[in-house]
């Protein structure tokens, strides 16, 4: 299995437009001591040509590169995505399918309580197919899910989604169980697992037990502290209270995830405020000596277990 992180910045994107804070005022005027980073986004393939979206930021549409061109598409139209999973409601997580709406057939995998936040609230799917065909595969709660190629095909991944903790987005109008899952993708032929989970509000122990499955985990690096936003004088509320589990401190997330045994653990959803955007800080070192890796903007992994004897 193949994983591509094709967005590894939070909501904003990295720098914010309209931010100014060391980590942003360091990306403008010195962009090799903090990397810019388009907004929160990572895909799966199992042969590296045809991939599977995780979320749709709105960045997408220069995210796309990554994948890369491979041979020339025999048809004048192409598109190397074959379907969209999502974790959540949120713009910044589904923004991108109305900016894909060129692609014709759209294939959506949402919990029942996200479909019905894009299609009530933020009307996500209705405005996409009055250009495209949406179909949406629901995905049930703890149960795996076949990822199927558009042209019915099976691609040889499934996914599984699993409750986090953390709200519903601001403007949706329930609180259905599912608004905000984690994915575990496996691919069926070599057992390999990666788990995505870009909004977290807190790190229990079953939830520790379901990321212990995963050879790689893409994990919620929003805040370094509780407090950050505060700090900074840019908010009023904390991580936790945003349903971001800090990754500093006790109970945070640094500390909860050194004692999974996954190869790669990787921070992704980063906030512009946060420190481990800086090449040479101290928390960006804090982060590398637990073995983590501070996610970037097309880093690609393969994942692949040795038969067994």
């Amino acid at each position: 299995m193949q994983i591509l992180l094709l967005g590894s910045a939070a909501g904003g994107g990295f720098p914010q437009w309209n931010c100014w804070c060391r980590g942003c005022l360091t990306a403008r005027r010195d962009p090799s001591a903090a990397r810019p980073r388009t907004q929160s986004s990572a895909a799966v393939s199992a042969d590296g040509r045809r991939w599977f979206l995780l979320n749709a930021s709105p960045d997408v549409r220069g995210q796309l590169h990554w994948m890369g061109t491979g041979d020339t598409p025999s048809t004048v139209r192409h598109v190397p995505i074959e379907g969209v999973i999502l974790t959540d409601g949120e713009l910044d997580h589904t923004l991108g399918i109305v900016l894909l709406r060129e692609a014709r057939h759209l294939p959506i995998y949402a919990t029942s309580a996200v479909q019905s936040i894009l299609e009530n609230d933020s009307r996500v799917l209705p405005t996409t197919r009055a250009f495209s065909e949406v179909p949406v595969t629901v995905l049930v709660l703890h149960a795996r899910t076949p990822l199927r190629y558009r042209d019915g095909s099976d691609s040889g991944l499934s996914v599984e989604a699993f409750p986090v903790p953390a709200g519903p987005p601001r403007f949706a109008r329930s609180d259905e169980q599912g608004h905000t899952v984690g994915l575990l993708l496996r691919e069926e032929t070599t057992g390999t697992v990666c788990a995505f989970v870009p909004g977290c509000g807190d790190l229990d122990v079953p939830l520790l037990a379901r990321l212990a499955e995963a050879d790689a985990l893409l994990f919620d690096g929003t805040f370094w502290t509780d407090d950050e936003l505060i700090a900074a004088g840019i908010g009023v509320r904390t991580a936790r209270q945003m349903d971001h589990v800090p990754m500093a401190g006790a109970g945070g997330s640094l500390e909860r995830l050194a004692t999974l045994p996954c190869r790669h653990k990787i921070y992704t959803h980063i906030n512009n405020t946060n420190p481990i955007l800086l090449e040479h800080s101290l928390e960006r070192a804090s982060v590398t000596r637990t073995g983590a890796i501070v996610g970037v903007d097309g880093l690609h992994l393969t994942l692949s277990r040795e038969p067994a004897p």
